[in-house]
């Protein structure tokens, strides 16, 4: 199995806002402790958002993070950063993402995604989160972290489902390619910047929000109509 390129007991660089962190604590006592507690769970979070997309798209991200030494992660997360789990993950992530372009394969592949994004989350989360109790981690990692997961990939499936609905399958491509693009782009943010992370989410929420009542109305049209 691949290794990751940092050596045993040596600590991985400072991320950007670790740098941040510690210019902005004023107590050196508390330097960039509670700050860095907060920024990861922040890039968790948006992780966990990008997982609601694709599943193996901020997983893959991760692993190259992890790899290049860009953000540290739990020991026990380590291995996320082997050339073998980079390698498996890169793979995975470009089936995912084929699959997707395929009508009524992707509702299919949606029955099965959901409960994988809610543990996909979770691990995501549980995997940057640093310097908190265990239970307060584990808690936070299956709310926050699944949590999220979850309803974005929910809202996803009902959209897709809508657009099945009302257009035979045809939009569905052009939805799973904007899916896949905000994931790239939400699990980049989330390892550069984790705050615009977080705002991106609660506008791709209201985004969902605004496009199921464009398509919920024509749904039941249609449906009508088949009556």
């Amino acid at each position: 199995m691949g290794k990751n390129p940092r050596k045993k007991g040596e600590k991985s660089p400072l991320h950007f806002w670790q740098y941040y962190c510690k210019y902005i604590c004023k107590s050196r006592k508390t330097e960039y402790i509670m700050p860095e507690t907060i920024f990861s769970i922040l890039l968790g979070i948006g992780l966990a958002a990008s997982v609601g997309f694709r599943i193996f798209v901020p997983l893959f991200a991760l692993s190259i993070a992890s790899y290049y030494n860009v953000i540290p992660l739990n020991e026990s997360w380590q291995w996320i950063g082997s050339t073998t789990a980079m390698i498996t993950l890169g793979i995975a992530t470009i089936v995912e993402i084929g699959a997707y372009l395929i009508p009524w394969l992707d509702n299919l592949l949606d029955t099965v995604a959901v409960p994988l994004a809610a543990l996909a989350g979770t691990a995501v989360m549980l995997s940057t989160m640093a310097d908190l109790d265990p239970v307060i981690t584990w808690s936070l990692a299956i709310i926050a972290g699944g949590g999220t997961a979850t309803a974005i990939k929910a809202s996803t499936s009902t959209t897709r489902l809508a657009s099945t609905a009302t257009t035979g399958g045809l939009a569905n491509p052009i939805i799973s390619t904007v899916e896949s693009g905000t994931s790239i782009i939400m699990s980049i943010l989330a390892l550069v910047a984790p705050v615009l992370a977080i705002i991106f989410v609660i506008v791709i929420l209201w985004l969902f929000f605004k496009v199921f009542k464009w398509f919920k109305p024509k749904a039941v049209s249609a449906k009508a109509t088949n009556e």
